[in-house]
């Protein structure tokens, strides 16, 4: 004889659920864009179970409201065992083969393959995911049952079950939002404020006075914040860009002003422009206006090429906006990161339109991640078609970003969304790890604008849409380190790539959301017209290839 609380629990499972449960959980050990560790695995696949069998109860739910008819007695209890069978087997065997799936990206991501998923490890994980979500959905129904039977007392039953749903919704609300994100917000941002205020005793303050954070500058040493005093102690000198390039090279400048440098975006901006101003950026053959990542990190991958493809004769100035990662910037201050960025490209444009047109630096804007966002948003086209800056050069740009997208969906036809073209080329271009920017018959116009975009990257092809639509990137032909195994699910789609887009810094160098110099070097020719040989070109590449870590 069955304990009755075997028995309650055994009743109360959805046969519909277990099987469409299963299904979730099976598509969620398929690729996606980025390797996944068992334990994220787990996660996602026990998360993907719990939707699928939260969709399963719903649908019965639905059946017996419309009355249609059901099975009873032993064919019920044996459908039901049956159905429990299979959701293991089922299990079981897509656990086994899940290493498959993730060898068809780690190959294309020259990683080594993986001889085991860790099918028990990620079982397992997957089952304590699932029954805390399935005890969190019970609480929820607990708390709806208690308050709509009180309800019941005072108004109509169905507007009492209504209103019990409310007041459910509204506590798991509060309690989500109000405590849980409220506390992790207050953590996170006391330890991202704490490292970037941390001063490196490797990071010594410089002594040339051209350089910001000297006692020269006008910006302090200990407000730059960490990856500002980062940003402006590294970098090529004039005398590894003349050893590498057999000219005469000078110093390149970096201009940097941290958070707590001003008060205000406003603030800050002017003293960029006062920093600029007295070291000489405008002096420069070339100015570069960077907008950093979230922890106003800058990429020196992206920046030490274009200073050696111009013999240093390069000033560039960046504004830290923000000392929390990119996607929590993103998440908890969308608005300030393109201030910032606004109000530095207008105090910089608006002083390099008053400079003589023959002897003012041509002008680039540069960005990354949430930069690349933020620095697309800092003009509107229409401001400066009088006296356009020369280009811009924008990498990894999220999915949100507003002018990437419209130029995406109005791409040609037949062009790939992971590598489109754009009308006639002469505006926008777009390349990845293959050089695609020398197109036929095509000629730039005033303005250069280049985007460098890997097609495994989840920062910019990630679309919420996703939940219910195939996304056009997935289709033939895909990006050159896109799993051919990659297919898409309802639901599940966009939950690995959710969770692609957290791990989007993972991959090797190259992949995903970690840009290579070399095709920074390629986008930079194009963006800011070198005249290099191809063969200096490759041999640029070589140095800063044999400059980059080795994997372990």
């Amino acid at each position: 004889m069955k304990p009755l609380w075997l028995e309650k629990f055994w009743n109360s499972l959805s046969l519909i659920g277990m099987l469409l449960g299963t299904l979730f959980f099976a598509a969620s050990l398929t690729p996606s864009l980025v390797p996944r560790p068992f334990l994220i695995q787990g996660v996602l696949s026990g998360a993907c179970f719990a939707i699928g069998y939260g969709i399963g109860v719903f649908l019965f739910w639905l059946w017996n409201y419309l009355q249609l008819p059901k099975l009873k007695g032993r064919i019920s209890h044996a459908v039901k065992i049956a159905a429990m069978a299979v959701t293991v087997i089922t299990a079981m065997v897509f656990l086994w083969h899940a290493a498959d799936g993730q060898n068809s990206i780690r190959s294309l991501m020259e990683l080594e393959k993986v001889e085991s998923a860790h099918p028990f490890k990620t079982g397992l994980i997957a089952l304590i995911t699932f029954i805390i979500l399935i005890a969190l959905a019970r609480l929820f129904q607990l708390i709806y049952r208690i308050s709509s039977r009180w309800l019941d007392r005072y108004i109509p039953p169905r507007l009492s079950r209504f209103t019990g749903f409310l007041i459910a919704a509204v506590i798991f609300s509060m309690a989500i939002n109000g405590v849980l994100f409220r506390f992790g917000l207050h953590v996170m941002d006391s330890s991202y404020r704490k490292i970037d205020a941390l001063m490196e005793a490797e990071v010594p303050q410089p002594q040339d006075p051209l350089k910001s954070g000297s006692a020269a500058s006008l910006v302090k040493w200990d407000e730059l914040g960490r990856m500002g005093r980062s940003y402006v102690s590294s970098g090529p000198d004039a005398q590894q860009i003349s050893n590498f390039t057999g000219r005469p090279a000078q110093n390149p400048l970096r201009v940097y002003v941290g958070l707590r440098s001003a008060e205000t975006a406003k603030e800050r901006a002017k003293l960029a422009l006062q920093e600029m101003i007295r070291v000489g950026a405008f002096e420069r053959s070339l100015l570069l206006v960077t907008i950093p990542t979230g922890t106003g990190w800058v990429d020196e991958m992206g920046i030490d090429p274009v200073e050696y493809l111009h013999d240093g004769d390069i000033a560039s100035v960046a504004v830290q906006y923000s000392y929390l990662a990119s996607w929590l910037s993103l998440l908890v201050e969308p608005g300030y990161g393109s201030e910032t960025a606004t109000a530095l490209f207008d105090e910089v444009y608006d002083y390099w339109t008053k400079l003589p047109k023959d002897t003012r630096p041509k002008l680039y804007l540069y960005g990354l991640s949430l930069g690349a966002m933020n620095s697309q948003l800092s003009s509107e086209l229409f401001q400066v078609l009088g006296d356009p800056y020369q280009g811009a050069l924008w990498s990894g740009p999220p999915f949100t970003s507003r002018l990437w997208r419209s130029i995406t969906n109005n791409r040609n036809e037949g062009t790939p969304e992971w590598l489109p073209e754009f009308r006639d080329g002469s505006y926008a271009r777009f390349t990845n790890q293959n050089n695609a920017l020398k197109l036929p018959n095509s000629h730039w116009g005033p303005m250069r604008i280049v985007y460098l975009q890997y097609a495994s990257d989840p920062i910019v092809f990630f679309d919420p849409k996703d939940f219910y639509r195939e996304p056009d990137w997935m289709k033939a032909p895909r990006g050159p380190d896109v799993s051919p195994q990659l297919k898409w699910y309802p639901v599940v789609s966009m939950l690995q790539l959710a969770i692609d887009l957290m791990m989007a810094t993972t991959t090797p160098i190259g992949h995903g959301h970690v840009y290579a110099p070399q095709h920074y070097i390629d986008a930079w020719v194009e963006v800011t017209n070198v005249n290099w040989s191809q063969a200096d070109i490759d041999r640029l590449k070589d140095y800063f290839i044999a400059k980059l870590p080795k994997p372990e």
